[in-house]
């Protein structure tokens, strides 16, 4: 018998025209997903597209969202209350000051994200906890 294949990971990059990293990973629409199999190149794998209404920053109450089938979430510079809210979600937030979505991604994989300051504006908002 064939062994199964291993386990592969499911990344969602924010990038609104699949070059520039979006930034304020709450208010981001567009998300590009990658499956990254174990060992291997990673896999364009469709992409999600929200509605105003579903943006992660108005979904903070435990509802089902389609950004729960990822494993981790690559976005450029957003507050610490999403990488606490998508941590409640069970999803990586990496947090970059690379503005490429493609550059991004690759850094990713080689562990060398460069990291984002923090945006001007407090987010304490996004740490409510979930219903």
């Amino acid at each position: 018998p064939v062994p199964p294949a291993p386990p592969s990971r499911l990344v969602a990059v924010a990038t609104a025209d699949g070059v520039k990293l979006s930034t304020h990973g709450g208010r981001a629409r567009r998300f590009q997903l990658y499956r990254l199999p174990e060992g291997g190149e990673p896999v364009p794998a469709g992409r999600i597209d929200l509605p105003e209404d579903e943006v992660l920053h108005l979904c903070g109450d435990g509802r089902p969202h389609a950004i729960d089938a990822v494993s981790t979430v690559i976005v450029g510079a957003s507050g610490e209350g999403f990488v606490k809210h998508m941590h409640r979600r069970g999803i990586e937030a990496a947090i970059t000051a690379t503005e490429d979505a493609a550059q991004a991604l690759a850094d990713y994989l080689a562990g060398t994200l460069a990291p984002a300051d923090p945006p001007p504006h407090p987010h304490e908002h996004h740490d409510e906890p979930l219903a």
